[in-house]
């Protein structure tokens, strides 16, 4: 009897300690800062400015999270890593969060012990030739060279895509985004292959980006989201909140300048947003007021998508289907109740 209970004992501890949670949230405070990973530096996503100051679409989650925990969007330390690096990183624990252009799959949540919190970005696959070509559709890239990115999702559906349509392919795999564009300008490839967002921005790191198009074919389904790691449910909640915030923010007309107003709002869903009804925010282990640091640092999503990668950016990237739900597009976010 006495073994039989010390093995039950044995298996409630172990049982427990499977079901700790990490207290990422906890560790952030403590810590007082932010430790996001991003890229090595992808224009209107995350790349430094010219004093150095990190800036983007994805930055700005990372800043919009600094925001809702400390009321101060700079207690953030970005943390550069190539497409190999960033998983191992947020597994190992060397950040607290990838907000770093990433594609969502169930390998990655499966296999790589990992969470994406939620669709910050709608996105595809496409590729970049030079105009001169005068090619008009992917299904025209017959024996092309194509370069692509080592450890993303792109080598595989580039592979795939060529294969279905029964086309020639030599594909060109290199480390990092900034080598696609120098094996490209080289000569050593005829064709850049990635996400359709991430070709808009290097096309604009080019000598002349004029010369360069970007086909209409998009080949693959690809989510872009934050990833933490799995086995903290009061951190995931609270990254996975931050964007949906932001969404709702923008649906309901919470903006930088409209901020005043909905603290004064007597809308029910507006009160509940922005914290002035209900204890939202603590039930994350945030102030209630959480919503409006985030508007107050970045914006809401259409202020940050506008600014980084949209129509007021260099990039001109059409809102498409990253659009509200009302507005013709699938962007959608829960409610905050």
């Amino acid at each position: 009897m006495k073994t039989i209970l010390a093995i039950l004992a044995g298996a409630t501890l172990a049982l427990a300690a499977t079901a700790a949670p990490a207290q990422t949230l906890k560790s952030v405070k403590d810590r007082g800062e932010l430790l996001c990973g991003v890229s090595k530096g992808l224009q209107g996503f995350s790349a430094p400015d010219a004093s150095g100051k990190w800036t983007g679409f994805d930055v700005d989650v990372c800043r919009a999270l600094a925001a809702a925990i400390f009321n101060d969007p700079n207690k953030v330390s970005f943390v550069p890593l190539t497409a190999d690096e960033r998983f191992p990183a947020l597994k190992d624990g060397k950040i607290d969060v990838l907000s770093r252009n990433s594609t969502w799959t169930l390998e990655r949540e499966a296999k790589l012990g990992l969470l994406f919190t939620a669709i910050n970005y709608y996105d595809g696959q496409g590729f970049l030739v030079r105009d001169a070509r005068k090619v008009t559709s992917a299904l025209e890239l017959d024996k092309s060279k194509v370069c692509v990115q080592a450890g993303t999702t792109a080598e595989s559906t580039t592979k795939d895509y060529f294969a279905a349509n029964s086309m020639a392919l030599e594909l060109v795999t290199l480390p990092t985004s900034g080598d696609l564009v120098k094996a490209y300008e080289d000569g050593k490839c005829d064709t850049i292959t990635t996400d359709v967002s991430q070709l808009y921005a290097l096309r604009l790191t080019m000598a002349k980006p004029a010369d360069h198009i970007v086909l209409p074919d998009v080949i693959s389904k690809e989510p872009l989201g934050p990833v933490v790691r799995q086995g903290d449910d009061q951190w995931f909640n609270l990254v996975k909140w931050t964007i949906f915030a932001m969404i709702n923010a923008e649906e309901l007309g919470v903006a930088t300048n409209t901020l005043d107003a909905a603290v004064k709002s007597q809308k029910p869903e507006v009160k509940r947003l922005v914290g002035t009804e209900g204890n939202y925010g603590e039930q994350l282990g945030v102030s209630n007021d959480f919503v409006v640091r985030i508007v107050k640092a970045v914006g809401n999503y259409g202020e940050s998508f506008e600014r980084n990668v949209g129509a007021a950016s260099k990039l001109g990237i059409p809102r498409g289907i990253n659009q509200l739900w009302s507005m013709g597009g699938i962007l959608y976010a829960p409610p905050v109740r």
